[in-house]
């Protein structure tokens, strides 16, 4: 069987979809050379001095670490330059990313996380880069302006994450299916690997911080006891997985089936994960391979976000199990 690049596969799907540009894929090689970039840097970090914190705080009121501040800095670099974009958004940085004049400006809107997980990066556990794209709305030129950025998760025209682990993984979605592409090393492309990703219907795994049980409301303790007694259609009891980084629990869900969980809770009663550089282009990809994004009342890509560091509750994974955490808090608005 012939081995397929992500670069053979985009142009492939820049055929059949008749929004794609050669401005987008070239977004997208530019953003696929980065990874390639962070990726390298990862795999050196217990052998040179980019581990441990910055000694700084970002707009999430989070300790940077040094590899938060390389991979921004990566990406932020090298995408100002690709041609494509009017505008970025970091979860690195407080405020919008505007292409300076000096640079080429195309349509493009790039939000993204650079390294999701950063702080299991000391004990060598899997992170990410979270990325969604934007198109701004057309005819508009000039500076872009926040308003045109605040759009919901359903207009993006792709999302995506990274994988940094045992092997690095891409995974995304243009609209059309989620597929997977392994980084080979010997060769340095990413290759299709994982073709028309589908999550499971129902799972037998749910993925929650149970050490905030504390702070939840009583419909979330009741949604979560609800998945230790649940049996899946196979007579299987859930069990619990949680690594603590959003891009490595998410791949196990859309790989496995199951449910990822972040609530509110009475310490973060907005949620903790950011709406449009994490849980929109997840949502994205969630749907896209047949499963379900909620907040636990409405679907993810319908929330319009009022600050560019929104902030929401996710539950994602397989539709049947997103849909269960959906009856109960739906009860609970009832009473």
């Amino acid at each position: 069987m012939a081995e397929i690049t992500v670069t053979e596969h985009l142009l492939l799907y820049q055929k059949k979809s008749p929004h794609a540009t050669g401005m987008f894929t070239g977004l997208l090689y530019d953003l696929i050379l980065s990874a390639k970039i962070i990726s390298r840097r990862i795999a050196k970090a217990g052998l040179l001095d980019i581990l441990g914190g910055t000694g700084e705080i970002n707009v999430q009121g989070e300790n940077v670490q040094k590899l938060d501040d390389i991979a921004n800095n990566i990406l932020t670099w090298r995408m100002e330059r690709c041609g494509a974009l009017c505008a970025m958004s970091s979860e690195e940085n407080a405020e919008l990313i505007r292409i300076r004049p000096d640079f080429p400006r195309g349509d493009y809107i790039l939000i993204f996380d650079p390294l999701d997980g950063s702080s299991n990066i000391d004990v060598n556990i899997n992170v990410g880069t979270i990325f969604s794209i934007l198109r701004r709305p057309h005819g508009n030129s000039g500076d872009a302006t926040l308003e045109e950025v605040l759009q919901p998760g359903a207009n993006q025209v792709a999302a995506g994450y990274v994988l940094y682990g045992p092997s690095t993984m891409l995974v995304f979605s243009t609209g059309q299916g989620v597929h997977g592409f392994t980084l080979d090393p010997g060769v340095g492309e990413f290759l299709l690997s994982h073709p028309n990703m589908r999550i499971p219907s129902q799972g037998s795994i749910y993925s929650v911080n149970e050490g905030n049980r504390k702070n939840w409301s009583k419909a979330t303790r009741e949604v979560v006891d609800w998945f230790h007694t649940c049996r899946s259609r196979d007579g299987k009891i859930y069990s619990s997985r949680y690594v603590g980084a959003l891009v490595a629990d998410f791949h196990r869900t859309l790989v496995n089936g199951g449910i990822y969980m972040y609530p509110a809770d009475s310490a973060k009663p907005q949620g903790k994960l950011r709406l449009m550089c994490e849980a929109a282009p997840l949502a994205f990809l969630a749907e896209q391979a047949a499963g379900c994004a909620s907040d636990g009342r409405g679907r993810i890509l319908e929330r319009v976000p009022e600050q560019l560091h929104a902030r929401t509750p996710l539950f994602i994974g397989s539709a049947d199990d997103v849909a269960a955490v959906e009856r109960i808090y739906g009860k609970y608005e009832k009473s």
